[in-house]
């Protein structure tokens, strides 16, 4: 099994050839492809190359599935006898992508 693990956003994940991961927002539009060029480590097998800091000459090609928000985080401050409540809500927004290539 060939995998990889990329950085896209200050974040790492494991893009393995045929499957989807879901990374941060990308501003690039659905059907499109993108080049995650951030290449930290390559495995393929039994064998392995570890980048300082990238690996150089891997890139990894995907196509934008979709765009879709996760699910609903309440954030609730409360401080006793003080009548302070807040209340908020957010919703990450995240980007589908397929793993096309490894190389």
């Amino acid at each position: 099994m060939k995998y990889a693990i990329v950085e896209s956003g200050g974040k790492q994940y494991k893009a393995v050839e045929g499957q989807m991961i879901d990374v941060d927002r990308l501003a690039v539009e659905a059907g499109d492809s993108v080049e995650l060029d951030r290449v930290l480590m390559v495995v393929d097998g039994d064998d392995y190359t570890i980048g300082t800091p990238e690996v150089a000459g891997v890139k990894v090609t995907a196509t934008v599935d979709k765009h879709f928000k996760g699910p609903k985080v309440i954030v609730f401050k409360y401080h006793p006898k003080k009548r302070y409540r807040l209340k908020k809500g957010h919703r990450q927004q995240y980007t589908r992508l397929a793993i096309e290539k490894i190389g």
